[in-house]
């Protein structure tokens, strides 16, 4: 076999296999691969185009972002490493070995400001005519590695000299190649003509529409280039899951065909959850899904991270997928049972004439509904919770919902839940129930929360009362909080009052975290008959209180 070699593939294989830097399984399986493939006779290993690229970056181009800006881009090992085994593995006519890579990497790794670097010395020394993708879920994605490159461009051709920048893309006078920018939203993706392509955030899409659209670009080129980066993230049965199955198989060696031997897998990845929750700065575990941990990455960053999922689910599954690239199922229990299965009645009689909180969710009116009061003592960090449900009388004897654990006859028998006639639910009823609460024991309702679906009687009611109403939209931004609120006092056992119902409910619930590491409450996948409208209110609930606890919190007696 012919092989000229730089040395850095080696030199990085070898100080993962001496412990000097960890790396998961997953990484060594494909470094020990591309060891053994170094002395086969199916492949060429010449670093040749290697060396030029990594000379170029280093020795030409500056980092872009803050506290790097400007500063030389000096490439840690493990970066040159992925540069050779990208470019050094030729086929035997001469022509690059690998045409697809898929790079995985925990977030502030780099990944972007690496992928610019080489999108912009494609560019530059990469050949004449190229066309030269940054691509993405959407323009506003895309455009960070776009304009990373022109700033990189900028760094080294001020004045625009040897290079261009329209509204179309980045042009390299010399060369006549051009950087563009492309996404799922692009018109016309098809008829295009793409050498390379960049792929960032791969996470996010639901399926491989903007990749295969790529692809079929590429399908005369000789040396294509396709790189997927990404961290981990949260759409179950995506374009990633799919992928990373397909990624897995070559590393296991279950595919062996042509298009696996030309596909590079890279994968930053923990071997275990357990080693998140027991690494730290000795043992350095935290390094296998991040690189640059000491040098880029700030650890006091990462165990502020830990901190946080330990408090949280949303944290929590937040951080093991996108700082540890450990996948969290948006489908588990959002709470364990020891934090709502305790004891908690309350004499309500002690709040007669209290200020008090109250929250609705009327998002179905077919189906189960709730209402909930909120009260407090002064001085003391518990809340009381009193409430009702509803549901229509339709429902009663519906069997799906009594195999999801439902018992509403003997719930409405013990007072908790009231039938409605018909087959939905009258929503100025429940404004009664609030009015009736009121009266009984005097309650002053400082304020309401709703959520606007199915709002219009009841809010009509609540204004015949004289009550006053908050809108709480129900989306992630908003209801993070409250939910992450909930979530503590419940493991502090400090929510007194809850009832067989709201238990049920918050069973039920299972948080979804999205790629802005926000969370909803949903009902668990596969149990569509299952209830979590009591959970809903009492983060409806919690969110009225947290946009008004201080006057709120004055005013208690």
């Amino acid at each position: 076999m012919i092989k000229k070699s730089n040395g850095y593939l080696e030199e990085y294989f070898t100080k993962c296999c001496a412990g000097e830097i960890l790396v998961g399984s997953e990484l060594m399986t494909e470094l020990e691969m591309l060891l053994q493939d170094m002395d086969s006779d199916e492949y060429i290993y010449d670093t040749s185009s290697a060396d030029i690229r990594i000379n170029f970056i280093e020795n030409c181009l500056r980092l872009t972002k803050s506290p790097f800006y400007g500063k030389p881009f000096k490439l840690e090992l493990f970066q040159k490493a992925f540069i050779c085994a990208l470019y050094g593995f030729k086929m035997l006519d001469g022509t690059d070995r690998f045409q697809r890579a898929l790079y995985l990497i925990a977030r502030k790794n780099g990944k972007s400001e690496l992928c610019s670097a080489l999108l912009l010395t494609e560019m530059i020394i990469g050949g004449h005519g190229l066309d030269i993708v940054c691509s993405s879920n959407d323009d506003n994605q895309a455009d960070i590695l776009y304009s990373a490159c022109d700033t990189m461009r900028l760094m080294i051709d001020p004045e625009s000299v040897d290079t261009w920048r329209n509204q179309k893309n980045i042009r390299c006078l010399i060369s006549d190649n051009k950087i563009f920018k492309m996404s799922d939203k692009t018109r016309n993706k098809e008829g295009r003509n793409i050498d390379v392509a960049v792929i960032d955030e791969v996470h996010e899409m639901k399926d491989n529409v903007i990749i295969k659209s790529i692809e079929q670009s590429q399908s005369l080129k000789i040396n294509p280039k396709l790189l997927l980066i990404t961290t981990e993230g949260f759409v179950n049965d995506g374009f990633l899951d799919n992928e990373l199955i397909r990624a897995r198989a070559i590393l296991n060696r279950e595919i062996t065909n042509d298009t696996a031997k030309r596909y590079l897998v890279w994968l930053y990845t923990q071997d275990s959850e357990n080693e998140v929750w027991n690494g730290n700065r000795e043992n350095k575990l935290w390094q296998k899904s991040n690189p640059t941990i000491g040098v880029v990455k700030r650890w006091n960053y990462l165990e502020q991270q830990i901190d946080l999922a330990r408090e949280s689910t949303a944290d929590r599954v937040f951080v093991m997928s996108k700082d540890f690239n450990i996948k969290q199922s948006n489908g588990k229990a959002w709470l364990l049972p020891e934090y709502y299965d305790y004891e908690s009645a309350f004499n309500l009689e002690d709040f007669r004439g209290a200020l008090c909180f109250a929250a609705v969710d009327l998002a179905e009116t077919t189906d189960l509904c709730s209402a909930k009061l909120f009260l407090m003592h002064k001085d003391d960090p518990k809340k009381y919770i009193h409430q009702m449900y509803f549901i229509p009388e339709g429902k009663l004897d519906k069997n799906d919902d009594k195999k999801a654990g439902a018992k509403y006859e003997e719930w409405a028998r013990a007072g908790m839940l009231r039938i409605c006639d018909g087959n939905y639910i009258d929503t100025s009823l429940i404004a009664d129930w609030i009015y009736e609460q009121y009266k009984k024991y005097g309650f002053k309702i400082y304020k309401t929360g709703y959520d606007a679906k199915f709002a219009n009687e009841f809010i009509n009611k609540m204004d015949f009362y004289g009550f006053e109403t908050e809108s709480i939209w129900q989306r992630p931004e908003i209801m993070s909080q409250p939910i992450n609120m909930v979530e503590a006092d419940l493991k502090d056992h400090l929510i007194i009052g809850l009832n067989a119902i709201d238990k049920w409910c918050l069973s039920n619930a299972t948080l979804k975290v999205n790629s802005q590491g926000f969370g909803i409450l949903e009902k668990m996948k596969g149990n569509v008959s299952a209830k979590i409208d009591g959970a809903v209110t009492l983060c409806i609930l919690y969110e009225t209180f947290r946009r008004n606890r201080s006057e709120f919190v004055e005013n208690l007696k």
